[in-house]
Protein backbone atom coordinates (compact mmCIF):
# COMPACT_ATOMS: atom_id res chain seq x y z
CA UNK A 1 0.00 0.00 0.00
CA UNK A 2 2.87 2.07 0.80
CA UNK A 3 4.47 2.03 -2.44
CA UNK A 4 1.48 2.81 -4.43
CA UNK A 5 0.97 6.01 -2.17
CA UNK A 6 4.52 6.75 -2.85
CA UNK A 7 4.52 6.64 -6.83
CA UNK A 8 1.60 9.02 -6.81
CA UNK A 9 3.04 12.59 -7.42
CA UNK A 10 0.61 14.64 -5.44
CA UNK A 11 1.23 14.69 -1.71
CA UNK A 12 -1.55 12.80 0.67
CA UNK A 13 -1.84 13.45 4.06
CA UNK A 14 -4.23 11.59 6.03
CA UNK A 15 -5.47 11.45 9.81
CA UNK A 16 -7.17 8.80 11.92
CA UNK A 17 -10.79 9.88 14.15
CA UNK A 18 -8.37 11.82 16.72
CA UNK A 19 -6.55 13.51 14.16
CA UNK A 20 -2.96 11.72 14.26
CA UNK A 21 -1.42 10.97 11.10
CA UNK A 22 -2.15 7.83 9.45
CA UNK A 23 -0.76 8.39 5.75
CA UNK A 24 2.31 10.05 4.46
CA UNK A 25 3.65 9.41 1.05
CA UNK A 26 6.94 10.85 -0.38
CA UNK A 27 5.26 13.62 -2.00
CA UNK A 28 4.42 15.18 1.42
CA UNK A 29 7.24 14.30 3.00
CA UNK A 30 9.23 16.43 0.32
CA UNK A 31 6.19 19.82 1.01
CA UNK A 32 6.68 19.13 5.11
CA UNK A 33 10.59 18.55 4.79
CA UNK A 34 9.56 15.61 7.37
CA UNK A 35 10.44 12.14 7.21
CA UNK A 36 7.64 9.94 7.49
CA UNK A 37 8.71 8.16 10.71
CA UNK A 38 8.32 11.86 12.14
CA UNK A 39 5.40 12.62 11.27
CA UNK A 40 3.23 9.23 11.00
CA UNK A 41 1.19 9.03 14.40
CA UNK A 42 1.81 12.93 15.16
CA UNK A 43 -1.42 15.48 15.06
CA UNK A 44 -1.29 17.40 11.99
CA UNK A 45 -2.71 20.11 13.66
CA UNK A 46 0.63 20.18 15.50
CA UNK A 47 2.93 19.49 12.12
CA UNK A 48 0.54 21.62 9.85
CA UNK A 49 -1.03 25.19 12.12
CA UNK A 50 -3.21 26.06 9.13
CA UNK A 51 -4.52 22.58 8.51
CA UNK A 52 -8.91 21.89 8.30
CA UNK A 53 -8.46 18.43 7.87
CA UNK A 54 -9.78 17.94 11.00
CA UNK A 55 -12.83 19.88 10.38
CA UNK A 56 -13.58 17.39 7.81
CA UNK A 57 -13.96 14.36 10.73
CA UNK A 58 -16.82 17.16 12.36
CA UNK A 59 -18.95 17.82 8.49
CA UNK A 60 -18.28 14.26 7.44
CA UNK A 61 -18.30 16.15 4.04
CA UNK A 62 -16.05 16.94 1.25
CA UNK A 63 -14.66 19.75 0.43
CA UNK A 64 -12.64 20.27 -3.07
CA UNK A 65 -10.07 23.46 -3.98
CA UNK A 66 -9.51 24.62 -0.72
CA UNK A 67 -6.30 27.15 -0.93
CA UNK A 68 -3.43 26.00 1.68
CA UNK A 69 0.09 27.65 1.88
CA UNK A 70 2.74 25.47 3.22
CA UNK A 71 5.68 27.06 3.63
CA UNK A 72 6.26 28.98 0.36
CA UNK A 73 4.74 27.30 -1.53
CA UNK A 74 0.49 27.31 -2.32
CA UNK A 75 -1.52 24.10 -3.15
CA UNK A 76 -4.88 23.65 -3.86
CA UNK A 77 -6.53 20.73 -1.13
CA UNK A 78 -9.15 18.14 -1.58
CA UNK A 79 -10.72 16.73 1.34
CA UNK A 80 -12.81 14.18 2.23
CA UNK A 81 -13.66 11.73 4.76
CA UNK A 82 -12.88 8.45 5.30
CA UNK A 83 -15.02 5.78 6.07
CA UNK A 84 -14.84 1.66 6.80
CA UNK A 85 -17.61 -0.78 6.62
CA UNK A 86 -19.69 2.71 7.14
CA UNK A 87 -17.99 3.83 10.10
CA UNK A 88 -15.81 7.00 10.10
CA UNK A 89 -11.84 6.28 10.07
CA UNK A 90 -10.09 9.60 9.47
CA UNK A 91 -9.82 11.83 6.48
CA UNK A 92 -7.69 12.20 4.10
CA UNK A 93 -5.80 15.12 1.80
CA UNK A 94 -4.78 14.99 -1.69
CA UNK A 95 -2.65 18.32 -2.32
CA UNK A 96 -1.62 20.25 -5.88
CA UNK A 97 1.16 22.35 -6.20
CA UNK A 98 -0.12 25.44 -7.70
CA UNK A 99 2.86 27.72 -6.45
CA UNK A 100 3.51 28.60 -10.24
CA UNK A 101 -0.24 29.02 -11.40
CA UNK A 102 0.03 32.10 -8.82
CA UNK A 103 2.95 33.47 -9.89
CA UNK A 104 1.58 33.55 -13.59
CA UNK A 105 -2.15 34.60 -11.95
CA UNK A 106 -0.01 37.48 -10.26
CA UNK A 107 1.34 38.69 -12.96
CA UNK A 108 -1.73 38.49 -15.13
CA UNK A 109 -3.32 40.67 -12.73
CA UNK A 110 -0.25 43.45 -12.97
CA UNK A 111 -0.04 43.15 -16.31
CA UNK A 112 -3.81 43.41 -16.66
CA UNK A 113 -3.17 46.78 -14.47
CA UNK A 114 -0.18 48.08 -16.67
CA UNK A 115 -2.62 47.08 -19.44
CA UNK A 116 -5.76 49.42 -17.56
CA UNK A 117 -3.40 52.40 -16.77
CA UNK A 118 -2.05 52.55 -20.42
CA UNK A 119 -5.50 52.53 -21.95
CA UNK A 120 -6.34 55.39 -19.38
CA UNK A 121 -3.75 57.08 -20.44
CA UNK A 122 -4.03 57.09 -24.12
CA UNK A 123 -7.80 57.53 -24.25
CA UNK A 124 -7.04 60.90 -21.65
CA UNK A 125 -4.90 62.18 -24.60
CA UNK A 126 -5.78 65.37 -26.24
CA UNK A 127 -4.07 64.21 -29.19
CA UNK A 128 -5.35 61.32 -31.05
CA UNK A 129 -3.25 57.71 -30.98
CA UNK A 130 -2.90 55.43 -33.25
CA UNK A 131 -1.38 51.97 -33.13
CA UNK A 132 -0.12 49.61 -35.56
CA UNK A 133 1.72 46.19 -35.55
CA UNK A 134 5.27 46.01 -37.31
CA UNK A 135 2.75 45.19 -40.61
CA UNK A 136 0.81 47.88 -40.37
CA UNK A 137 -2.21 46.41 -39.44
CA UNK A 138 -4.11 48.33 -37.05
CA UNK A 139 -4.41 47.66 -33.09
CA UNK A 140 -5.73 50.56 -31.46
CA UNK A 141 -7.43 54.47 -31.65
CA UNK A 142 -8.39 56.65 -28.82
CA UNK A 143 -11.23 58.35 -28.43
CA UNK A 144 -9.61 61.74 -29.48
CA UNK A 145 -8.09 60.15 -32.60
CA UNK A 146 -11.86 59.16 -33.11
CA UNK A 147 -13.90 62.92 -32.41
CA UNK A 148 -10.96 64.78 -34.01
CA UNK A 149 -11.29 62.30 -37.45
CA UNK A 150 -14.68 61.36 -37.47
CA UNK A 151 -13.46 57.72 -37.94
CA UNK A 152 -14.50 55.30 -35.83
CA UNK A 153 -12.39 52.65 -34.00
CA UNK A 154 -14.96 49.90 -35.45
CA UNK A 155 -13.72 51.00 -38.92
CA UNK A 156 -10.09 50.40 -38.69
CA UNK A 157 -8.82 47.78 -36.21
CA UNK A 158 -7.37 44.89 -37.46
CA UNK A 159 -7.28 46.02 -40.92
CA UNK A 160 -3.82 47.49 -42.65
CA UNK A 161 -3.00 50.80 -43.91
CA UNK A 162 -2.19 49.53 -47.05
CA UNK A 163 -5.96 48.45 -47.43
CA UNK A 164 -7.33 51.54 -45.79
CA UNK A 165 -5.76 53.70 -47.97
CA UNK A 166 -7.16 51.46 -51.13
CA UNK A 167 -10.51 52.30 -49.53
CA UNK A 168 -9.97 55.71 -49.43
CA UNK A 169 -10.41 56.51 -45.81
CA UNK A 170 -6.46 58.54 -46.27
CA UNK A 171 -4.29 59.79 -48.91
CA UNK A 172 -1.17 58.42 -47.52
CA UNK A 173 0.14 56.21 -44.78
CA UNK A 174 2.45 57.57 -42.39
CA UNK A 175 2.92 54.09 -40.77
CA UNK A 176 3.91 52.48 -44.10
CA UNK A 177 6.43 55.39 -44.51
CA UNK A 178 7.83 54.66 -41.34
CA UNK A 179 7.95 50.84 -42.29
CA UNK A 180 10.07 51.77 -45.27
CA UNK A 181 12.19 53.58 -43.35
CA UNK A 182 12.51 52.49 -40.16
CA UNK A 183 12.53 55.68 -37.96
CA UNK A 184 10.26 58.32 -36.73
CA UNK A 185 8.57 60.01 -40.26
CA UNK A 186 5.71 62.65 -40.05
CA UNK A 187 2.96 63.72 -42.42
CA UNK A 188 0.32 65.93 -43.17
CA UNK A 189 -2.88 63.77 -44.06
CA UNK A 190 -6.21 64.28 -45.07
CA UNK A 191 -8.44 61.54 -44.16
CA UNK A 192 -12.00 60.71 -46.00
CA UNK A 193 -14.33 62.72 -43.74
CA UNK A 194 -12.51 65.74 -45.24
CA UNK A 195 -10.12 66.47 -42.23
CA UNK A 196 -6.45 67.74 -42.42
CA UNK A 197 -4.04 65.99 -39.64
CA UNK A 198 -0.40 66.32 -38.76
CA UNK A 199 0.47 62.50 -38.25
CA UNK A 200 3.87 61.23 -36.60
CA UNK A 201 4.74 57.78 -36.47
CA UNK A 202 7.39 56.42 -34.44
CA UNK A 203 8.58 52.42 -34.25
CA UNK A 204 8.87 50.40 -31.45
CA UNK A 205 11.73 48.05 -32.03
CA UNK A 206 12.55 44.55 -30.13
CA UNK A 207 16.09 43.70 -29.25
CA UNK A 208 16.68 42.21 -32.95
CA UNK A 209 15.88 45.05 -33.85
CA UNK A 210 12.33 44.97 -35.71
CA UNK A 211 9.54 46.75 -35.86
CA UNK A 212 6.77 45.68 -33.29
CA UNK A 213 4.80 48.45 -33.07
CA UNK A 214 4.49 51.41 -34.98
CA UNK A 215 2.67 54.58 -32.24
CA UNK A 216 1.41 57.30 -34.63
CA UNK A 217 0.26 60.83 -33.09
CA UNK A 218 -3.06 62.91 -34.57
CA UNK A 219 -3.27 66.69 -34.18
CA UNK A 220 -6.16 67.87 -36.15
CA UNK A 221 -4.59 71.03 -38.59
CA UNK A 222 -8.40 71.39 -40.66
CA UNK A 223 -7.92 75.18 -39.31
CA UNK A 224 -4.49 75.77 -39.76
CA UNK A 225 -4.79 74.18 -43.00
CA UNK A 226 -7.74 76.72 -44.32
CA UNK A 227 -6.18 79.62 -42.47
CA UNK A 228 -2.48 78.49 -43.80
CA UNK A 229 -4.62 78.00 -47.71
CA UNK A 230 -6.20 81.64 -46.85
CA UNK A 231 -2.34 83.48 -46.02
CA UNK A 232 -1.12 81.73 -49.57
CA UNK A 233 -4.30 83.53 -51.31
CA UNK A 234 -3.13 86.93 -49.29
CA UNK A 235 0.23 86.83 -50.44
CA UNK A 236 -0.75 85.77 -53.94
CA UNK A 237 -3.09 88.78 -53.82
CA UNK A 238 0.01 90.26 -52.29
CA UNK A 239 2.68 89.38 -54.71
CA UNK A 240 -0.08 90.41 -57.94
CA UNK A 241 -0.65 93.78 -56.07
CA UNK A 242 3.26 94.41 -55.94
CA UNK A 243 3.31 93.63 -59.80
CA UNK A 244 0.86 96.04 -60.43
CA UNK A 245 1.85 99.02 -58.26
CA UNK A 246 5.27 98.60 -60.16
CA UNK A 247 3.82 98.53 -63.72
CA UNK A 248 1.35 101.81 -62.67
CA UNK A 249 4.66 103.76 -61.48
CA UNK A 250 6.68 102.68 -64.71
CA UNK A 251 3.45 103.99 -66.27
CA UNK A 252 3.59 107.15 -64.30
CA UNK A 253 7.36 108.26 -63.79
CA UNK A 254 9.54 105.44 -65.57
CA UNK A 255 11.42 102.68 -64.35
CA UNK A 256 14.91 104.69 -64.19
CA UNK A 257 17.25 102.96 -66.58
CA UNK A 258 14.23 101.18 -68.12
CA UNK A 259 12.32 102.66 -70.65
CA UNK A 260 9.10 101.44 -71.96
CA UNK A 261 7.56 104.20 -73.87
CA UNK A 262 6.10 101.81 -76.45
CA UNK A 263 2.54 99.93 -76.14
CA UNK A 264 4.94 96.82 -77.23
CA UNK A 265 7.59 96.65 -74.15
CA UNK A 266 5.13 98.09 -72.07
CA UNK A 267 3.23 94.53 -72.87
CA UNK A 268 6.77 92.87 -72.45
CA UNK A 269 7.16 94.66 -69.53
CA UNK A 270 4.46 93.18 -67.87
CA UNK A 271 5.14 90.01 -69.68
CA UNK A 272 8.65 89.93 -68.21
CA UNK A 273 6.78 90.84 -64.67
CA UNK A 274 5.00 87.73 -64.57
CA UNK A 275 8.22 85.49 -65.47
CA UNK A 276 9.85 86.79 -62.89
CA UNK A 277 7.11 85.14 -60.16
CA UNK A 278 8.66 81.59 -61.51
CA UNK A 279 11.47 79.95 -61.88
CA UNK A 280 11.08 78.49 -65.46
CA UNK A 281 13.98 78.77 -67.85
CA UNK A 282 13.41 82.25 -70.14
CA UNK A 283 15.10 82.70 -74.00
CA UNK A 284 15.72 85.94 -74.77
CA UNK A 285 15.94 87.01 -78.84
CA UNK A 286 16.29 89.67 -80.46
CA UNK A 287 18.33 92.17 -82.49
CA UNK A 288 21.83 93.10 -81.10
CA UNK A 289 21.41 96.17 -79.01
CA UNK A 290 17.74 95.87 -78.40
CA UNK A 291 18.21 95.54 -74.58
CA UNK A 292 17.70 91.79 -73.92
CA UNK A 293 20.49 91.87 -70.51
CA UNK A 294 17.82 94.64 -69.40
CA UNK A 295 15.38 92.66 -69.22
CA UNK A 296 16.87 89.31 -68.06
CA UNK A 297 18.19 92.38 -64.96
CA UNK A 298 14.63 92.98 -64.40
CA UNK A 299 13.38 89.56 -64.30
CA UNK A 300 15.67 88.56 -61.77
CA UNK A 301 15.23 92.50 -59.61
CA UNK A 302 11.79 91.14 -59.31
CA UNK A 303 12.02 87.40 -58.17
CA UNK A 304 12.34 86.08 -55.44
CA UNK A 305 16.03 85.00 -55.80
CA UNK A 306 16.66 89.05 -55.87
CA UNK A 307 18.31 89.38 -52.86
CA UNK A 308 20.64 86.69 -54.31
CA UNK A 309 23.26 86.94 -56.87
CA UNK A 310 22.61 88.05 -60.31
CA UNK A 311 25.56 86.83 -62.55
CA UNK A 312 26.48 87.19 -65.88
CA UNK A 313 28.51 85.98 -68.99
CA UNK A 314 28.54 86.65 -72.71
CA UNK A 315 29.31 83.29 -74.10
CA UNK A 316 30.88 84.67 -77.31
CA UNK A 317 33.47 86.78 -75.88
CA UNK A 318 35.59 83.86 -73.87
CA UNK A 319 37.74 81.52 -75.61
CA UNK A 320 36.12 77.43 -75.66
CA UNK A 321 38.81 76.58 -73.95
CA UNK A 322 38.24 79.16 -71.05
CA UNK A 323 34.67 79.71 -71.08
CA UNK A 324 34.49 75.52 -69.76
CA UNK A 325 36.22 76.51 -66.45
CA UNK A 326 34.44 80.28 -66.15
CA UNK A 327 31.15 78.55 -65.90
CA UNK A 328 31.76 75.60 -64.07
CA UNK A 329 35.26 75.95 -62.08
CA UNK A 330 38.29 73.53 -61.55
CA UNK A 331 40.05 71.56 -58.99
CA UNK A 332 44.10 72.70 -58.08
CA UNK A 333 46.22 70.96 -60.83
CA UNK A 334 43.03 70.56 -63.52
CA UNK A 335 45.55 71.56 -66.22
CA UNK A 336 48.55 73.75 -66.87
CA UNK A 337 48.26 77.30 -65.48
CA UNK A 338 45.09 76.57 -62.93
CA UNK A 339 45.36 78.10 -59.11
CA UNK A 340 46.57 76.07 -56.78
CA UNK A 341 43.43 76.83 -54.72
CA UNK A 342 41.27 75.68 -57.45
CA UNK A 343 38.47 78.37 -58.98
CA UNK A 344 34.81 78.25 -58.01
CA UNK A 345 32.64 78.53 -61.16
CA UNK A 346 29.91 80.76 -62.31
CA UNK A 347 27.54 77.89 -61.06
CA UNK A 348 28.44 77.81 -58.16
CA UNK A 349 28.46 81.63 -57.61
CA UNK A 350 25.15 82.17 -59.03
CA UNK A 351 23.35 79.34 -56.44
CA UNK A 352 20.09 80.59 -55.24
CA UNK A 353 20.27 83.31 -57.37
CA UNK A 354 20.37 83.99 -61.40
CA UNK A 355 22.78 83.29 -63.87
CA UNK A 356 22.05 84.96 -67.34
CA UNK A 357 24.17 83.41 -70.60
CA UNK A 358 24.33 86.11 -72.99
CA UNK A 359 24.68 85.06 -77.18
CA UNK A 360 24.26 81.12 -75.61
CA UNK A 361 23.53 80.93 -79.47
CA UNK A 362 27.59 80.95 -79.48
CA UNK A 363 28.55 77.59 -77.15
CA UNK A 364 30.31 75.43 -78.56
CA UNK A 365 28.82 72.33 -79.20
CA UNK A 366 30.80 70.10 -76.23
CA UNK A 367 29.74 72.78 -73.83
CA UNK A 368 26.40 72.34 -75.16
CA UNK A 369 26.41 68.59 -73.49
CA UNK A 370 27.98 70.00 -70.54
CA UNK A 371 25.32 72.42 -70.22
CA UNK A 372 22.44 70.60 -70.88
CA UNK A 373 23.51 67.84 -68.11
CA UNK A 374 23.86 70.41 -65.94
CA UNK A 375 20.95 72.17 -66.11
CA UNK A 376 18.72 68.22 -66.29
CA UNK A 377 20.83 67.08 -63.25
CA UNK A 378 20.88 70.51 -61.30
CA UNK A 379 24.30 69.52 -59.94
CA UNK A 380 27.52 70.50 -61.76
CA UNK A 381 31.60 68.58 -61.57
CA UNK A 382 34.09 71.37 -61.05
CA UNK A 383 36.91 70.53 -64.25
CA UNK A 384 39.72 67.60 -63.16
CA UNK A 385 36.59 66.65 -60.64
CA UNK A 386 34.77 63.32 -60.25
CA UNK A 387 32.74 64.92 -57.05
CA UNK A 388 28.89 66.40 -58.14
CA UNK A 389 28.15 69.74 -56.91
CA UNK A 390 24.59 70.55 -56.44
CA UNK A 391 23.17 74.09 -57.53
CA UNK A 392 20.29 75.99 -57.29
CA UNK A 393 20.24 78.42 -59.93
CA UNK A 394 18.03 79.91 -62.55
CA UNK A 395 18.72 80.24 -66.14
CA UNK A 396 17.99 83.23 -68.07
CA UNK A 397 19.97 83.29 -71.94
CA UNK A 398 19.92 85.42 -74.88
CA UNK A 399 20.85 85.88 -78.39
CA UNK A 400 20.41 87.84 -81.72
CA UNK A 401 20.84 84.24 -83.36
CA UNK A 402 17.70 82.45 -85.46
CA UNK A 403 18.00 79.45 -82.88
CA UNK A 404 15.71 77.27 -85.26
CA UNK A 405 17.58 77.50 -88.10
CA UNK A 406 21.02 76.54 -86.01
CA UNK A 407 19.39 73.35 -84.55
CA UNK A 408 18.32 72.62 -88.42
CA UNK A 409 21.99 73.12 -89.56
CA UNK A 410 22.78 71.13 -86.39
CA UNK A 411 25.29 74.33 -84.89
CA UNK A 412 22.32 73.91 -81.87
CA UNK A 413 21.89 70.92 -79.98
CA UNK A 414 17.95 70.39 -80.35
CA UNK A 415 17.43 68.83 -76.82
CA UNK A 416 19.28 72.02 -75.50
CA UNK A 417 16.61 74.50 -77.14
CA UNK A 418 13.76 73.14 -75.88
CA UNK A 419 15.55 72.99 -72.73
CA UNK A 420 16.31 76.49 -72.25
CA UNK A 421 13.02 77.99 -74.77
CA UNK A 422 10.26 77.00 -72.26
CA UNK A 423 9.37 80.33 -72.44
CA UNK A 424 10.09 82.66 -75.49
CA UNK A 425 10.90 86.43 -74.70
CA UNK A 426 11.12 88.29 -78.18
CA UNK A 427 12.51 92.14 -77.80
CA UNK A 428 11.42 94.11 -80.75
CA UNK A 429 13.91 96.00 -82.90
CA UNK A 430 13.40 100.02 -82.43
CA UNK A 431 12.78 100.68 -85.54
CA UNK A 432 9.39 99.16 -84.97
CA UNK A 433 8.89 100.78 -81.51
CA UNK A 434 9.61 104.25 -83.11
CA UNK A 435 7.37 106.33 -80.53
CA UNK A 436 9.95 105.26 -77.90
CA UNK A 437 12.64 107.04 -79.68
CA UNK A 438 12.20 110.71 -78.04
CA UNK A 439 11.90 109.60 -74.52
CA UNK A 440 15.29 107.66 -75.55
CA UNK A 441 16.72 110.62 -76.99
CA UNK A 442 15.95 112.78 -73.69
CA UNK A 443 16.72 110.06 -71.44
CA UNK A 444 20.31 109.96 -72.80
CA UNK A 445 20.84 113.12 -73.14
CA UNK A 446 19.91 113.45 -69.47
CA UNK A 447 22.60 110.97 -68.86
CA UNK A 448 25.32 112.47 -70.24
CA UNK A 449 24.82 116.23 -69.95
CA UNK A 450 25.10 114.73 -66.00
CA UNK A 451 28.18 112.68 -66.36
CA UNK A 452 29.89 115.64 -68.46
CA UNK A 453 28.58 118.58 -66.41
CA UNK A 454 27.09 120.40 -69.88
CA UNK A 455 23.53 121.62 -70.29
CA UNK A 456 22.74 120.18 -73.87
CA UNK A 457 19.61 120.58 -75.78
CA UNK A 458 18.60 119.11 -79.09
CA UNK A 459 16.31 120.71 -81.85
CA UNK A 460 13.18 119.36 -83.58
CA UNK A 461 14.82 119.41 -86.60
CA UNK A 462 17.88 117.13 -84.94
CA UNK A 463 15.40 115.39 -82.97
CA UNK A 464 13.29 114.69 -85.86
CA UNK A 465 16.07 112.73 -88.18
CA UNK A 466 16.93 110.47 -84.98
CA UNK A 467 13.63 109.36 -84.55
CA UNK A 468 13.55 109.01 -88.74
CA UNK A 469 16.49 107.10 -88.88
CA UNK A 470 15.97 103.49 -89.09
CA UNK A 471 18.48 102.31 -86.19
CA UNK A 472 20.11 99.02 -87.04
CA UNK A 473 22.34 98.58 -84.28
CA UNK A 474 18.93 99.82 -81.87
CA UNK A 475 19.08 101.29 -78.76
CA UNK A 476 22.67 100.38 -78.13
CA UNK A 477 23.70 102.46 -81.48
CA UNK A 478 21.00 105.78 -80.27
CA UNK A 479 22.91 105.79 -76.63
CA UNK A 480 26.18 105.89 -78.30
CA UNK A 481 25.16 108.37 -81.11
CA UNK A 482 23.65 110.47 -77.96
CA UNK A 483 26.63 110.36 -76.11
CA UNK A 484 28.85 111.45 -79.19
CA UNK A 485 26.65 114.63 -80.38
CA UNK A 486 26.94 115.98 -76.37
CA UNK A 487 30.70 115.65 -76.43
CA UNK A 488 31.04 116.72 -79.61
CA UNK A 489 28.67 120.11 -80.06
CA UNK A 490 29.89 123.42 -80.07
CA UNK A 491 27.42 124.90 -78.47
CA UNK A 492 24.59 123.69 -76.01
CA UNK A 493 21.70 123.73 -78.84
CA UNK A 494 22.51 120.00 -80.86
CA UNK A 495 21.55 121.24 -84.22
CA UNK A 496 21.03 118.48 -87.50
CA UNK A 497 24.52 119.28 -88.75
CA UNK A 498 25.97 118.07 -85.04
CA UNK A 499 24.59 114.69 -85.90
CA UNK A 500 26.65 111.82 -88.23
CA UNK A 501 26.17 112.26 -92.02
CA UNK A 502 24.60 109.24 -92.74
CA UNK A 503 22.10 110.37 -90.47
CA UNK A 504 21.31 113.76 -91.74
CA UNK A 505 21.03 112.52 -95.36
CA UNK A 506 17.52 110.93 -94.29
CA UNK A 507 14.59 112.59 -96.39
CA UNK A 508 12.08 114.70 -94.55
CA UNK A 509 11.50 112.68 -91.41
CA UNK A 510 8.11 114.01 -90.96
CA UNK A 511 7.26 111.83 -94.20
CA UNK A 512 9.80 109.14 -93.86
CA UNK A 513 8.60 105.72 -94.33
CA UNK A 514 4.52 106.94 -93.55
CA UNK A 515 3.92 103.32 -94.52
CA UNK A 516 5.01 102.29 -91.22
CA UNK A 517 3.17 104.86 -89.60
CA UNK A 518 -0.41 105.51 -88.05
CA UNK A 519 -1.89 108.65 -89.65
CA UNK A 520 -2.30 109.87 -85.50
CA UNK A 521 1.40 109.17 -85.65
CA UNK A 522 2.28 110.81 -89.17
CA UNK A 523 0.25 114.10 -87.27
CA UNK A 524 1.57 114.03 -84.59
CA UNK A 525 4.70 114.31 -86.09
CA UNK A 526 3.80 117.19 -87.89
CA UNK A 527 2.78 119.22 -84.86
CA UNK A 528 5.65 118.61 -83.06
CA UNK A 529 7.46 119.78 -86.35
CA UNK A 530 5.22 123.11 -86.53
CA UNK A 531 5.31 124.02 -82.71
CA UNK A 532 9.27 123.02 -82.19
CA UNK A 533 10.02 125.78 -85.28
CA UNK A 534 7.42 128.06 -84.05
CA UNK A 535 9.16 128.14 -80.15
CA UNK A 536 12.42 128.43 -81.94
CA UNK A 537 11.89 130.90 -84.16
CA UNK A 538 9.69 133.43 -81.56
CA UNK A 539 12.18 132.32 -78.75
CA UNK A 540 9.13 132.06 -76.60
CA UNK A 541 5.77 129.87 -75.74
CA UNK A 542 3.98 133.18 -75.62
CA UNK A 543 4.98 134.37 -79.05
CA UNK A 544 4.81 130.73 -80.97
CA UNK A 545 0.95 130.85 -79.95
CA UNK A 546 0.98 133.90 -81.54
CA UNK A 547 2.91 133.11 -84.52
CA UNK A 548 0.58 129.85 -84.62
CA UNK A 549 -2.98 131.80 -83.51
CA UNK A 550 -3.33 129.47 -80.54
CA UNK A 551 -3.57 129.38 -76.70
CA UNK A 552 -0.41 129.62 -75.14
CA UNK A 553 -1.49 127.11 -72.64
CA UNK A 554 -2.03 124.75 -75.67
CA UNK A 555 1.76 125.70 -77.01
CA UNK A 556 3.00 124.92 -73.09
CA UNK A 557 1.21 121.29 -73.39
CA UNK A 558 2.24 120.45 -76.50
CA UNK A 559 5.65 121.65 -75.84
CA UNK A 560 5.61 119.19 -72.37
CA UNK A 561 4.20 116.25 -74.37
CA UNK A 562 6.65 116.24 -77.37
CA UNK A 563 10.03 117.53 -75.11
CA UNK A 564 10.93 120.13 -77.16
CA UNK A 565 13.37 122.49 -75.35
CA UNK A 566 13.17 126.16 -75.52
Amino acid sequence: MIELLDSIYNPILGIDPSGRVIICNRSAEEILNRSRDTVLDQTLHSILKNSKLHKILESKKTESIQKLTIGEKTFLSNRTPLTINNQPAGAIAILQDISELESISSDLKHTRMISEELTAIIESSLDGMYVTDGTGRTLRVNMAYERMTGIRREEVIGQTMGDLIKKGLYDESVTLKVMRTGKPESIVQKVVTGKTVVAKGNPIKNDAGQIILIVTSVRDITELSRLQEDLEKIKKCYRNSKIELKQLRAKVRGDGKYIFASKKMVELREYALRLAQVDSTVLITGESGVGKELFAELIHQNSLRRDNPFIKINCATIPENLLESELFGYVPGAFTGAKNSGKAGLFEIADKGTLFLDEIGDLDLSLQAKLLRALQDQQIYRLGDTKPIRVDVRILTATNHNMKKMVAEKKFREDLFFRLNVVPLVVPPLRERKEAIIKFIYFFLEKYNTKYRFNRQISTQASDHLIAYNWPGNVRELENIIERIVVTAKDNLIVLENLPAYIQKNQDPVFFDTGAQSLKKILEGVERRVIGDAIKKGGSTRKAAKILGINQSTVVRKAKQYHLGQ
